[in-house]
């Protein structure tokens, strides 16, 4: 009876123990109260309940279910210490802790954004905000596609072809090295000078993106140019064949009149050294040659189609008279002129005054009586 009791108590013991299990945490665990907040992965792969929610490396709560959505899905519940302060925007990442460590999830601020908010009860991080990290089974996975199918035998091929191309180079190469070290020195050094050059770049991509319509319009208008240009091809490499040829003569007349050409101008250099010497009076005698016999001051004073002028008149007799009958001999006398007619003295002939009118009238003046024939 006492072992058959002792069994009892043994099990009721041990049946307790198990029961309480289902609601104390796990060790390493969080436990307590906190808000809980629903996150979507879109493969948990083996996590489990009563995994670490962690937040830089610390613990900071755990996971309270792990289930299915309708699309596929996994949504993850998990509790949160009530003193840790999240952005709503908060990202979750499905870690380990080892290579073959526990997973846990971890929570961190968004790096790509400014924080926003704050991660209260019953918020859910979406789809966008979760990631998790490459599992072992994938690395090696993928490690065995790289070596599988002589995937050594190809990296070893490589590395002989290297060795084979780099042996007696070793200087050159090593110059190569420098130089590319001292191009690589030079490109950080200006590094803000490329970014601004990307920047504006960027801006005249942005540019030229708002302005496609009148890019694609003026194309569109450049087109039966071009086309207009491609049908007289034969005529456009006829005229550049010909102005070479015009060249070819130009060069070849150049050559042969050298010389003479080089005495035209030196001929033609005094010209210009008058020209220039003569400074403002030719243009002045110009201008004065082309309102002759009007000089300009009396054409700019004509007003429509009259003028005032005023003329000084010197009325002469002897003068008139000189004009129309030519030198008297007495003039001549003066001059020392022989007379006209022979034997005629000097001081002799027409008188100046009544002489020219006698003979220009044909009549005598004076008190002399004309002798009857």
């Amino acid at each position: 009876m006492r072992v058959r009791r002792g069994v009892q108590f043994v099990a009721l013991g041990l049946s307790m123990l198990l029961a309480g299990c289902g609601s104390a945490p796990l060790p390493g665990g969080e436990g307590g109260d906190g808000y809980t907040v629903m996150i979507e992965f879109a493969d948990v792969t083996d996590l489990v309940e009563y995994s670490s929610v962690k937040v830089d490396e610390v613990t900071v709560g755990e996971v309270s279910s792990v289930a299915v959505t309708n699309d596929w899905t996994a949504a993850v519940e998990v509790q949160i210490n009530p003193e840790v302060d999240l952005p709503a925007n908060a990202i979750a990442r499905l870690r380990q802790t080892s290579l073959l460590g526990e997973k846990f999830v971890d929570l961190s601020a968004p790096t790509e954004e400014k924080p926003k908010g704050t991660l209260d009860d019953g918020d859910t991080i979406p789809l966008g905000h979760t990631d998790r990290g490459a599992e072992v089974e994938e690395v090696l996975g993928a490690l065995a596609l790289v070596l599988q199918g002589g995937g050594l035998s190809q990296l070893r091929t490589i590395n002989t072809e290297l060795v084979d191309v780099m042996e007696g180079r070793e200087g050159e190469i090593k110059d190569t090295l420098s130089e590319l070290d001292e191009f690589m020195s030079s490109l950080d050094e200006q590094k803000e000078e490329i970014v601004i050059a990307l920047e504006a770049l960027d801006d005249l991509s942005v540019k030229l993106a708002d302005q496609k319509d009148t890019i694609g319009d003026a194309i569109d208008a450049i087109a039966p140019g071009v086309t207009t240009l491609a049908e007289q091809e034969d005529l456009i490499t006829d005229a550049i064949v010909a102005l070479g040829e015009l060249g070819d003569t130009g060069s070849e007349v150049i050559e042969q009149s050298g010389d003479e050409t080089i005495a035209m101008l030196q001929d033609l250099q005094p010209i210009l050294e008058n020209l220039v010497a003569a400074g403002d009076d030719f243009p002045q005698a110009l201008e004065l040659g082309a309102s002759y016999p009007f000089p300009s001051n009396i054409t700019d004073a004509i007003d429509d189609d009259f003028v005032n002028l005023h003329i000084t008149l010197d009325a002469s007799l002897e003068d008139i008279l000189g004009n129309l009958l030519g030198p008297t001999p007495i003039e001549d006398d003066r001059q020392g002129n022989e007379p006209d007619e022979p034997g005629q003295e000097p001081g002799s002939g027409i008188d100046p005054i009544t002489g020219g009118l006698e003979d220009l009238l044909g009549v005598g003046i004076g008190g002399g009586d004309e002798e009857e024939e």
